[in-house]
């Protein structure tokens, strides 16, 4: 079971690297598939314009869900060793990352209802050990709160969503090719210690 969790968030962020770098050509035209890959802010944002609003809240919701509970599985099982991975694969920088941890420690559940989508947060309180109850109601809280933020700042920046994106069409396999370099430039760059020992 904890080789088919590892995998699984293995995937998970395979997905999400995928979906966010494809995200700029395809978010108009199919969205839906973007939003199940990622459901990172931008893509969220960005799709706004192009979904109704039932499959991009239940999308939305069973994507994000579905990483924070993984990790948060993951931080209890794993510890102090998932986190140090997860900051390797995840290439996040130092301060932020710090930054993040730190205010997870002090403010615990609300960490949680304000970044609900934060690999470190919910990897986090699995490894402090938060309540399961708990962390289930304040990521589902989380989750809701982000996904109508989004939804109503989509709606209110429809028309600019929608030119950008009209203007990336131009380009759009440029800026995929040129967004899937930069991947691999920082994965290349980071020294991955492989999946966390137990």
């Amino acid at each position: 079971m904890r080789k088919l969790l590892i995998a699984f968030t293995s995937v998970l962020f395979a997905a999400g690297t995928i979906g966010t770098n494809i995200g700029p050509a395809l978010v108009d035209n199919h969205p839906l598939l973007v939003l199940i890959l990622s459901a990172r802010n931008r893509v969220l944002f960005a799709s706004v314009p192009y979904m109704d609003p039932l499959p991009f809240f239940i999308v939305g919701f069973f994507r994000l869900m579905a990483a924070a509970v993984a990790l948060y599985f993951v931080g209890q099982i794993y510890g102090h060793r998932a986190l140090r991975w997860t900051e390797a694969q995840v290439g996040e920088m130092p301060r932020i990352y710090r930054w993040t941890e730190r205010a997870t420690v002090r403010a615990g559940w609300l960490a949680v209802v304000l970044m609900p989508g934060s690999n470190i947060v919910c990897l986090l309180v699995g490894h402090l050990g938060m309540a399961r109850a708990k962390f289930f109601a304040c990521i589902t809280s989380g989750i809701v709160l982000r996904l109508i933020i989004m939804w109503f700042g989509g709606k209110a920046f429809e028309s600019q969503i929608r030119t950008s994106l009209t203007y990336i069409d131009k380009y759009q396999w440029w800026v995929v090719g040129s967004l899937f370099g930069i991947t691999l430039f920082q994965t290349a760059r980071r020294k991955s210690p492989g999946a966390p020992e137990s």
